[in-house]
């Protein structure tokens, strides 16, 4: 940037911002289909190899142990090598082993594959969330994080229209196959499209300014030890720790609620949850609208995100009746205002290290509360699979779903009550 182009008034003053949400958002969906088909899957492939609940919970543990080794280690190194270079290894990295689904056969060898799927799928939102605090300002992050959070949602209403009619057609293995494939061609437009504001030969001077005005001065990554002195990580890490949990039922469990409680099948259970994450997306977008319209209104950045935490908690809450409801779209309908209140907290609850942390600090912390979301999914699998197997009904689990939400809210409230920059030296 020339000294007279960087001396032009700030303002939005181009769109490429936006095109690095729109792949933010592409990686997201596809992040999530290719974590949702063995969800998608579970029926067919629990009675072709005779699974029990446990056996399922199991791979599913070990998914998520995966993913929280993986969101240790991509959290650090994201933060050391960039988002381009940290998105690209995660995304190989899992895009291989979902490939490799298609030759395996065993419960021991498709616990070593969701493994490796997770290992490599927890870097998506460490690299989007920093490529998200690189390219957008503070007023506009809660949205674009709301965006491409949105992709989550996408890729979970494309997987049960898509991986069904594969099945059917072509054999459950070739759902794995083709599905990888559209992993590899987004990597390649990654590659050659993404780099920070500073190189990016396609941004004007004057949208520059406007994405980097509350830019830090210092680069330099965060040491864990640091962030792990102050009371904001552990907050932070906690309200993942309760919320993350209860999205990975959803995904993981969904699917199988609807076969158990209103015996829909794999060719019949596409429709309701496509509802579910249509519904779902709209609750993304609007969790991040609502709270940067507040800020934009004049609202304190701490009111405008935990006002609208506070609404999407409250949101959630019918959930715990969903198991015995006897109609069919009703349970959609409350399970559908349930994934779009949590989506709408979760976007918000990402937002948060960026508004108080210093960006070199974002991935590492991503990563912190990522490990602490995964081994709270990692306790919800094995929940869902022992309250399955010995009693038989949902409820406890939407119970639980139902009211972790507030208890989420506090810890945040109590450990950062202004959402002031958090002390780090």
């Amino acid at each position: 940037m020339s000294a007279a182009n960087e001396s032009r008034t700030p303002g939005p003053g181009g769109n490429v911002r936006w095109g690095i949400c729109a792949l933010l958002f592409a990686a997201t969906a596809l992040n999530y289909v290719d974590r949702q088909i063995i969800g998608i899957l579970e029926p067919t492939l629990a009675h072709r190899y005779h699974w029990t609940p446990d056996d399922y919970g199991d791979i599913v543990f070990w998914f998520q142990v995966g993913y929280a080794i993986g969101y240790l280690i991509f959290g650090k190194l994201i933060d050391r090598i960039g988002a381009k270079a940290g998105f690209a290894v995660a995304v190989g990295l899992w895009t291989v082993a979902h490939i490799a689904h298609a030759w395996v056969t065993t419960l021991n060898e498709f616990i070593v594959a969701r493994f490796a799927v997770g290992l490599g799928e927890a870097g998506n939102f460490p690299a989007a969330l920093k490529a998200t605090a690189e390219w957008f300002p503070q007023e506009e992050r809660a949205l674009a994080t709301g965006l491409f959070n949105a992709g989550s949602n996408v890729g979970a209403i494309v997987t049960p229209l898509l991986v069904p009619a594969v099945t059917l057609a072509f054999g459950w293995r070739a759902a794995f196959l083709i599905t990888g494939c559209f992993t590899i061609i987004w990597l390649v437009v990654w590659l050659v499209f993404y780099r920070a504001p500073e190189r990016h030969s396609r941004l004007n001077a004057q949208e520059f300014q406007y994405i980097t005005r509350d830019s830090p001065t210092s680069t330099s990554p965060v040491p864990w030890r640091k962030l792990l002195r102050v009371r904001e990580t552990w907050g932070f890490a906690i309200a993942k720790f309760l919320t993350d949990p209860i999205w990975w039922m959803y995904l993981f469990w969904l699917p199988d609620f609807l076969v158990q409680r209103h015996h829909l099948n794999l060719a019949s259970f596409g429709i309701p949850l496509v509802v579910i994450y249509v519904i779902s997306d709209l609750g993304s977008i609007a969790g991040g609208w609502m709270s940067s319209r507040l800020i934009k209104a004049g609202v304190t950045v701490n009111a405008a995100r935990k006002y609208t935490m506070l609404l999407c908690a409250v949101l959630v809450t019918p959930i715990m009746a969903a198991a015995r409801v006897h109609s069919l779209w009703a349970a959609v309908a409350i399970i559908a205002l349930a994934t779009a209140a949590h989506q709408g907290f979760s976007c918000n609850l990402f937002t948060v290290p960026s508004d108080i942390f210093p960006r070199r600090a974002v991935g590492s912390l991503i990563g912190i509360g990522g490990t602490a979301g995964a081994i709270g999914g990692m306790l919800i699998a094995k929940y869902a699979g022992w309250v399955l197997e010995r009693m038989g009904t949902f409820t406890p689990i939407f119970v639980v779903a139902g009211s972790v939400y507030f208890l989420a809210l506090l810890v945040v409230h109590l450990t950062s009550p202004r959402l002031e920059p958090a002390r780090l030296d």
